[in-house]
């Protein structure tokens, strides 16, 4: 339905209970999927994703026109069958293969896009900048600080009356117009006895910043041969090759998403074919040194190679008519080189180590073994299908990292690390786990009226402590198919009703290995004047250390009317998950804060809503619509002996707890702060002096709650989407809407875009700062930073409303008549033309680009609780500038013949 390089772009909205976020425009940017809330603190959200059967890592760079369908698994019922990988949900995606009709089919996919910016953030202009600066400097006096002003004598940035010559839009400067292209060829052929499938992609996805791009080279070849009447062989062979230009993702450094906006505009982008930096002047040597981003983006080298092979084969025996026997091998394997490079002159990044080079190879290999015993029979008005088998699946992951610095010249960049002067330590890395299963299923109807369905997986996996290395996942599911009764045959409105419920258990086994082992970290030490090499326990063992379960209750109905024009599909559910993966705290003179320990749990209850309706179906005119809606409450039940809060991060800067909070009672990474009550008036402060001479504060700055409270969380409390399809004789029309309501975003930029005046440029609410004209206003006055300090607070300031709609994709398609393509021996030929994200309706408290997004992962230690905890996975929402998305207009055709 629409031109995408991301698989889960595609999937977004689509399914009710399935949270997708694209949290960066990159061509290469990753999406976060939680699949009926977030399940787990110290483990993997992510959903198990397994192609044509087998488990694949980084499924973002999966071919989307390779796909032929899509399932995704939710409830307990159908996810226990994966057992320990089950509880984050399944998306099981099937790809297509040889052709279904005797004879040669070729099909030909053909896309051009072109993305722009899809908008501004607002920023000072120099005429602004300047009249903030010297307003800040005005105000030095007020905080003890010696008032100054500015010298505007440079010739080089401004005119004999001292107005600025520049009014650079960095912005403007660092993206561009994004031309991108998608060609696919799909041959698929079937004889007597075999199909075969050949599909090709080449796709290059241009970034809207300059320098970022992605390339991807896809080849997928398929097969599927009856070797006689009681064997049959298919095999599935995927070869994918992408080369990316990365925009550097780092958070808080002084990188180009950053430096876009807080670079002043009074500097040009190249002076006298130089380029120019914010230290170009001496009057202005109190900005933070920052790069030219657009200096970064050309000359910095941040390029990743990944190589794929994927695939399986497999014989499926027919041992009678009612039993068969299918055996499948799979493997994923993947090599990724990581190259970096920072000139010898870029400021604040790698001039002070005269060049810096790096180089990451890393490799991984998966494979999976898998056999399955099915027996399917028809007793009278019974039927039964059952499902035995067992698997193996193992995974190596290993990496090696070469970091160097101090380069005589830029000659070399990060293909000669030998030329870096001072090598830096060299760090590698070996990680395997295995998993050893064995499962069951017998599901059974009566009548195709009554169904039950019973499931059962015991897993062991080698992640987990030596006395808890198995578990067992097992789930009922049952339905009733109401319309099937003789007396709904009384309302003939009803064409189907069914009523479903499951109850089940699944796992989380993805927690990293060798976590239940004590760890030792080898490193180097200074002894006796030389280095030598040192090593010592990082963690404490944990040979009682077990899975996270997850319990999940489904209720829900399918109920179609009106000659199914109208499908309704609502669930209710109820997940808890408990042993809950946190570090428990031993006395301190153990030299350990915690050991990693079973000891939390929490809840997360919903309702999906699917509404699928066929408004209008005539010969020449037809519209249908499709409505998701999805519901999530999150709430953590314990956190240990004395459920103590904890602060995940991130620390930095006036945040000394972070902003973020685990606390019982309250959704996962909610965000934790100060409500600001706005700004103190003269007539406050002169009050509050007069029965206090102590009295901290002056009037515009501002004023906050005496404690801190949960402000909200990173994730929405409804999201879905509301599709509509609308057919004119050949003429289509599809109209793709997403909204999300609930979700609140940390502003994490306004700590340097509005309170750090003199450092770099800010954004345009600085106009309504406190003024003794303007005192009715949140901004605090101005304050000349440098000199006068910064005054920053985690407050409901910073935190926005992150509800928004979003206008996701709008097609336009016409397909030739078959009367034409009879002439041309065509069988389709279909021309469209489209818009992405072609608007957004966003709150006016949110300032950054676009309100779903992650670009700080929170991470870091515990600050006030004597638990401790690492890389949680609830970061969303915690934006500090990100790569831009795109609004992009497509034109493309589609051929078969």
């Amino acid at each position: 339905a629409q031109p995408i390089t991301n698989v889960l772009e595609g999937l977004q909205g689509r399914v009710a209970g399935v949270d997708i976020a694209l949290n960066s425009g990159a061509p290469g940017g990753l999406a976060s999927v939680i699949i009926r809330g977030i399940g787990s603190i110290n483990s993997s959200t992510d959903p198990l994703y397994v192609v044509d059967g087998v488990a694949m890592e980084n499924i973002q760079f999966l071919n989307p026109y390779d796909i032929q369908n899509v399932e995704v698994l939710k409830d307990a019922s159908s996810t226990s069958i994966y057992g320990a990988r089950g509880s984050n949900g399944v998306i099981l995606i099937t790809t297509k293969r040889g052709g279904s009709n005797r004879g040669v089919s070729i099909t030909y996919d053909d896309a051009f896009s072109d993305g722009h910016l899809e908008h501004h953030i607002p920023v000072l202009n120099s005429k602004e900048f300047l009249q903030v600066l010297e307003g800040g400097m005005a105000n030095n006096s007020i905080w003890g600080a010696t008032p100054r002003t500015i010298n505007l004598t440079d010739s080089r940035l401004f005119k004999p009356d001292g107005t600025p010559i520049y009014n650079t839009d960095w912005q403007k400067e660092v993206t561009r117009a994004a031309t991108s292209n998608n060609h696919q060829i799909s041959i698929q052929t079937r004889g007597e006895n075999s199909s075969t499938g050949i599909f090709m992609n080449y796709t290059y996805n241009q970034g809207i910043m300059i320098g970022s791009d992605l390339r991807r080279y896809n080849l997928r070849i398929t097969n599927d041969t009856k070797l006689a009447k009681w064997v049959d062989f298919g095999m599935n062979a995927l070869i994918n090759s992408s080369k990316e230009n990365e925009v550097d993702p780092t958070t808080g450094a002084n990188t180009p998403t950053r430096t876009m906006i807080e670079l002043p505009p009074i500097f040009p982008v190249k002076l006298d074919g130089q380029w120019v930096n914010n230290q170009l002047s001496s009057t202005f040597s109190f900005l933070d040194p920052a790069e030219n981003p657009v200096k970064i983006l050309k000359q910095q080298v941040e390029l990743n190679d990944r190589q794929q092979i994927f695939g399986n084969i497999f014989f499926d025996f027919h041992f009678t008519p009612d039993l068969d026997l299918k055996t499948q091998f799979g493997v994923d394997l993947q090599d990724g080189l990581y190259d970096r490079y920072d000139p010898s002159d870029l400021l604040n990044i790698s001039e002070n180590q005269k060049g810096t080079a790096s180089i990451k190879s890393e490799q991984y290999r998966y494979w999976q073994q898998e056999n399955y015993l099915t027996y399917k029979k028809q007793f009278g008005r019974s039927h039964i299908n059952a499902i035995a088998g067992a698997s193996w699946q193992e995974s190596i992951d290993q990496t090696v990292y070469a970091p160097t610095q101090y380069f005589s010249d830029d000659y070399y960049q990060e293909f000669n690390l030998g030329a870096g002067a001072q090598p830096q330590p060299l760090v590698s890395q070996y990680i395997k786990w295995t998993i050893n299963s064995y499962f069951a299923r017998v599901s059974y109807s009566y009548d195709d009226k009554f169904l039950l369905t019973l499931t059962g997986r015991d897993d062991g996996s080698s992640r987990f402590g030596t006395d808890n290395k198995y578990a067992f996942f097992p789930s009922v599911g049952a339905g009733y198919v109401i319309s099937k009764e003789k007396f709904m045959q009384a309302i003939p409105a009803i064409d189907h009703l069914k009523l479903r419920a499951s109850y089940g258990l699944t796992g989380n086994t993805e927690i990293g290995s060798y976590q239940s082992l004590a760890t030792v970290t080898s490193n180097t030490t200074l002894l006796d004047g030389s280095l030598a090499p040192s090593s010592y326990i990082t963690d404490l063992a944990n040979p009682n250390l077990k899975w996270e379960k997850t319990a999940q209750t489904d209720i829900g109905f399918e109920l179609s009317m009106f000659g199914n024009r109208v499908t309704l599909e609502p669930d209710y559910y109820y997940k808890k998950t408990t042993n809950l993966l946190l570090n428990n705290p031993i006395p301190q003179s153990s030299g350990f804060n915690g050991v990693l320990s079973n000891i939390g749990s929490m809840s997360n209850r919903g309702v999906d809503i699917l509404l699928s309706t066929r408004n209008i179906e005539t010969k020449n005119f037809s519209w249908s619509t499709s409505f998701t809606a999805n519901f999530n409450k999150n709430k953590i039940l314990s956190l240990g002996t004395n459920n103590a809060d904890i602060f995940p991060g991130p620390f930095w800067g006036p945040v000394s707890n972070g902003f973020t909070i685990l606390r019982v009672g309250h959704a996962a990474g909610s965000f934790y702060g100060y409500k600001r009550m706005g700004t103190y008036s003269t007539a406050e402060v002169a009050d509050s002096l007069t029965s206090d001479p102590s009295f901290p504060y002056k009037p515009g700055q501002e004023k906050e709650s005496a404690n801190e409270y949960i402000l909200g969380h990173g994730s929405p409390n409804w999201n879905g989407s509301f599709v509509n399809n609308f057919r004119y004789k050949n003429l289509d029309l599809l109209v793709d809407l997403q909204y999300s309501q609930g979700a609140s975003i940390a502003q994490a930029f306004l700590f340097s875009s509005e309170d750090r005046t003199g450092y770099s440029n800010s954004l345009k609410t600085e106009l309504n700062a406190w003024t003794p004209t303007n005192q009715n206003t949140p901004i605090q006055q101005l304050r000349f930073a440098p000199d006068a300090g910064q005054s920053s607070v985690f407050d409901t300031h910073w935190v926005a409303n992150g509800s928004f709609i979003r206008g996701r994709n709008i097609q336009l398609g016409y397909s030739l008549t078959q009367q034409a393509l009879n002439q041309w021996k065509i069988k389709r030929l279909r021309f469209y033309v489209s818009a992405q994200n072609l608007f957004l309706i966003k709150s006016p408290s949110y300032h950054g680009y676009d309100p779903q997004s992650v670009s700080w992962n929170t991470t870091g230690s515990t600050t006030g609780s004597t638990n401790t905890i690492t890389t949680p996975p609830f970061g969303q929402n915690i934006e500090f500038y990100q790569y831009p998305k795109a609004r992009t207009f497509t034109a493309g055709l589609s051929m078969n013949f």
